[in-house]
């Protein structure tokens, strides 16, 4: 029934409207709808086992009675620390159904970065999963600290105690729409929460999705992409949405994601493009260990996704590649189908339903096809300004992604980089980005990273930082005689420095200032050099626990 009734079904539509009204157009509607129409169908699957849409919406609503009656009112800021899984799910819900604002952590935050993103927001209360334990005592003070885990009886308030004790007791309902609080990638410094809009765009979210991508009721998702991130949390709520499955692992592992692929016959893969690029770098005989015939779409946002691997994915694992483009700040801006990716590899793709896209130059004017042009985007998701203030700039109700790009003729998208990215060697405008994307086309090459650094001859030149391939032998000559091949001069990186491994965060956003702190002197001063030892960012052995500006920790 659920497959064929199709979200153009009357019963479907109609419950859902019923508790989108019941719970102020929060996302609980999604579930709350799946718990009336499906309710002993499985809406999470984790570490832990299974639970059905009907105990989900149960234990939220214990939750959010248990948080009530601790002293949180609606309106108060719930911030949440938990990895992908029923933590996550269940305090999120619980802070939804009580019409809190809330705030969602990075999970690779340090403790001088979540102090002061937690005293900046005012969170009066948090939710975190054990392993924060530690980590969260010192900033809990005077707030509300929430254990998210099924144990009971512990020294600390968990939510399986509140579960325990209001389960199957009705909430008030929310006397406000919930709002949430995402915050933006920090690679630039602390992370600024960005304000999502009152009342949340679920509508138009899901309108716009649905325009673009294959979305099928029912579906099975292995949701890998950190859920504290927007484009986390859109698959969590579009898998609520159309009643499908999510199927969580607190920690992404390459091969376990086929695993869990292999072992539920997921249809749906949700990714940061580097959880691509690990499952490629696999041996092929651990690949062929596992059966992903059932996989159907694989969506993939949060950081760019070059062409050459995007190419690469759906020559192993069929064209069913979807690339969202966007950002924090003004949410949907264009769709890559394989279609798209296939004629034009490296592309973000078109605009979807509901959204304007145009590249202005610096006065505002709209720039030529296959001019670069500032990247600004028009739709009903916009975020309403960040939390501490300010906005991004705005012209004419459309908003700057903070990219530059380029259309085609056919109209689709190029991302050519960051505007504060972009560097001028000798005159000339260079981009990093277009410099990593050649790189990675190179069969030595795993991963790479591209700067600008001083160069008292040209003003500014780019240095690179190159992950080799397994068994590979290159040199930075041969890879600096690659880029003069194939680009201008004055974008031949000045120096190459191997690593083993590039900084990202946790949705595989390069983190260029990183990099930027070690790129070999010698190339601020126009001396080609020889490699030099990694970095203490890239000899990190796998025990090292990083902070989110380190590296792909959580990803």
């Amino acid at each position: 029934m659920l497959r064929s009734a199709g979200m153009g079904s009357p019963r479907v539509l109609l419950t859902l409207l019923r508790q989108n009204q019941r719970w102020r157009g929060s996302y609980a509607a999604a579930f709350s709808t799946w718990a009336d129409l499906e309710p002993d169908r499985d809406a999470v699957v984790d570490e832990d086992g299974r639970l059905t849409y009907r105990e989900v919406h149960q234990r939220s609503n214990a939750i959010a009675r248990g948080l009530v009656e601790e002293g949180v009112e609606p309106g108060a800021t719930v911030a949440v620390l938990c990895r992908n899984g029923r933590g996550f799910v269940d305090a999120t819900l619980a802070a939804s159904k009580l019409g809190a604002r809330l705030l969602l952590l990075n999970t690779g935050f340090a403790g001088p970065q979540l102090a002061e993103v937690m005293a900046r927001e005012e969170a009066e209360a948090v939710l975190f999963d054990p392993e924060f334990t530690d980590l969260v005592r010192d900033v809990v003070d005077d707030r509300l600290g929430v254990v998210a885990t099924d144990d009971t009886g512990g020294p600390r308030t968990s939510t399986g105690d509140l579960v325990r004790r209001h389960l199957r007791v009705e909430p008030e309902l929310p006397a406000q729409t919930s709002r949430i609080v995402i915050l933006t990638s920090g690679t630039t410094g602390t992370p600024k929460g960005a304000n999502r809009p009152d009342p949340p765009a679920y509508p138009s979210t899901a309108a716009m999705m649905f325009s673009r991508i294959p979305y099928r009721l029912g579906l099975t998702y292995v949701i890998a992409a950190p859920t504290f991130h927007a484009w986390g949390l859109a698959q969590v709520i579009l898998c609520a949405l159309t009643g499908g499955t999510a199927v969580f692992r607190r920690r992404f592992d390459p091969e376990g994601t086929l695993e869990a692929l292999d072992e539920h016959h997921a249809e749906a893969l949700a990714v940061v493009p580097v959880m691509l690029q690990r499952i490629l770098a696999l041996p092929s005989e651990v690949r062929d260990r596992y059966d992903c015939s059932s996989l159907q779409l694989v969506l993939s946002s949060g950081s760019a996704l070059p062409g050459s691997l995007a190419t690469a994915w759906m020559d192993a694992f069929g064209d069913s590649l979807y690339n969202f483009y966007g950002s924090t700040e003004v949410a949907a801006a264009t769709v890559a189908g394989p279609e798209d990716m296939r004629a034009a590899p490296g592309t973000a793709g078109r605009p979807p339903l509901g959204t304007e896209l145009r590249l202005l130059d610096d006065e505002g004017r709209v720039v030529p096809r296959g001019a670069t042009g500032r990247i600004f985007v028009g739709n009903t998701m916009q975020f309403d300004g960040y939390t501490g203030g300010g906005t991004k700039e705005t012209i004419d109700g459309l908003m700057s992604t903070g990219d530059l790009g380029h259309l085609d003729e056919a109209g689709r998208l190029f991302v050519e980089g960051r505007d504060d990215d972009m560097i001028v060697s000798g005159g000339e405008n260079v981009f990093p980005r277009e410099v990593e994307d050649l790189l990675s086309d190179h069969p030595a090459v795993a991963d790479v990273g591209v700067v600008g650094v001083d160069d008292e001859e040209f003003g500014q030149r780019l240095a690179a930082f190159v992950v080799a391939q397994p068994g590979a032998v290159v040199d930075e000559a041969e890879l600096q005689a690659y880029v003069k091949t194939h680009l201008a001069t004055y974008k031949v990186p000045r120096s190459i420095t191997f690593v083993d491994e590039i900084p990202r965060n946790p949705t595989g956003k390069i983190l260029r200032r990183r990099l930027e702190e070690h790129a070999p002197a010698e190339a601020a001063r126009g001396r080609q050099r020889p490699s030099c030892p990694s970095p203490s960012w890239a000899r990190m052995g796998s025990n090292h626990r990083p902070s989110d500006d380190e590296s792909p920790a959580d990803v």
